[in-house]
């Protein structure tokens, strides 16, 4: 009995004070806004430190008792918490009990591979580069996401507007983007019918991998379809794509490092993604690719196209034979003076 008494005069103690201290010196501050983190591995006194440190509570013991009078020691969540120095010690309480922490956004652009997102997470404090890409390549990862074995995540982690807790779990981040993929990808499947020879994309795999050569190889959101036309055409008459960015990324899958630049003897070199060297789709994609090249590889254009040439700002010249194509590459590609001072971003300052 005493001892309930005790807590409960103790308690009163902390109250009066509190009381004071909120007429005193905190009020006006409802709106001094600050941050609160709790980490990993943080007990009740470690936290209760942080937030007298920052001004947040009297004393430490005011909020170890108040968190042992509630029985809540086990319920602070790890979390980044906004909270000002108007809150009492149960209202602060109740905000660690919830879990709610800050989401922060991140953006993806379309044709992102995982490299540049793991890079992207990582510049931003998500999640360090090497756990997102060893759960990129996890196979047992993979297949419990999308219910199929394949080599990594690349081509279904959809590019898009994120938010994201600064100690959100990387399992949780990558799932988030694989189910924005796949609700995408029924969404799209569903209210679109498609005349595409099966044959050539026979399923959801091959539609991702060609999605992902068209995002990679224009920034016009007007020509996706008409390059996803010069591809199904070429495929149709067992030509090689010839896509420089399967070249890329063939480099980049065996030796991890992203380059732009392609010398003869890369065009030359056999793998799995250098469409230069085999007929057909690459083995997987080679970027994440969006909505809208999506659609473009399940919805060609209806042309005659065979081959494209870039204009050196972001657009490209259509032909139908050779002997066009090779006047096009003399125009744009061998004449210096077509190239000098232009860029592929030049196509995004016009918008």
């Amino acid at each position: 009995m005493k001892k309930i008494i005790f807590i409960c005069l103790l308690a009163l103690l902390f109250l009066l004070g509190r009381g004071f201290y909120f007429l005193t010196y905190s009020s006006g501050l409802a709106d001094n806004k600050l941050i609160f983190e709790i980490k990993p591995g943080m007990g009740v006194s470690q936290i209760a430190r942080g937030l007298k440190n920052q001004n947040l509570i009297l004393t430490t013991t005011e909020f170890k008792v108040f968190v042992k009078i509630m029985g809540a020691s086990q319920s602070l969540r790890i979390g980044e918490y906004e909270l000002n120095r108007g809150l009492m010690p149960g209202q602060i309480l109740n905000i660690f009990k919830s879990g709610k922490s800050i989401a922060r956004s991140i953006t993806f652009p379309e044709g992102f591979n995982i490299y540049e997102m793991a890079e992207l997470l990582d510049s931003k404090g998500f999640v360090k580069k090497n756990i997102f890409l060893n759960l990129c390549y996890d196979s047992k990862y993979i297949k419990e996401l999308l219910g199929k074995q394949q080599k990594s995540l690349e081509g279904y982690l959809f590019p898009d507007t994120y938010k994201f807790t600064k100690f959100e779990k990387p399992k949780k981040i990558i799932s988030t983007m694989v189910q924005r993929f796949l609700k995408t990808y029924k969404k799209i499947r569903n209210e679109n019918r498609f005349q595409v020879d099966l044959a050539i994309l026979p399923n959801r795999h091959s539609i991702v991998t060609l999605a992902s050569i068209i995002e990679k190889e224009t920034g016009a959101a007007e020509e996706r379809p008409i390059i996803s036309s010069v591809f199904h055409n070429r495929l149709n008459k067992k030509m090689r794509l010839q896509t420089d960015p399967t070249v890329i990324y063939g480099i980049l899958d065996k030796t991890g490092v992203m380059t732009k630049n392609i010398r003869k003897k890369d065009l030359r070199e056999p793998n799995k993604y250098n469409t230069y060297t085999f007929r057909g789709l690459p083995v997987g994609p080679i970027a994440n690719p969006g909505k809208e090249a999506l659609l473009a590889a399940l919805q060609p254009e209806p042309t005659d196209f065979l081959y494209f040439v870039s204009r050196n700002q972001g657009t490209h010249v259509f032909s139908k034979n050779y002997r066009d194509h090779t006047n096009a590459v003399r125009r744009f590609q061998l004449n210096r003076a077509a190239r000098k001072g232009k860029s592929w971003r030049d196509l995004k300052k016009k918008k």
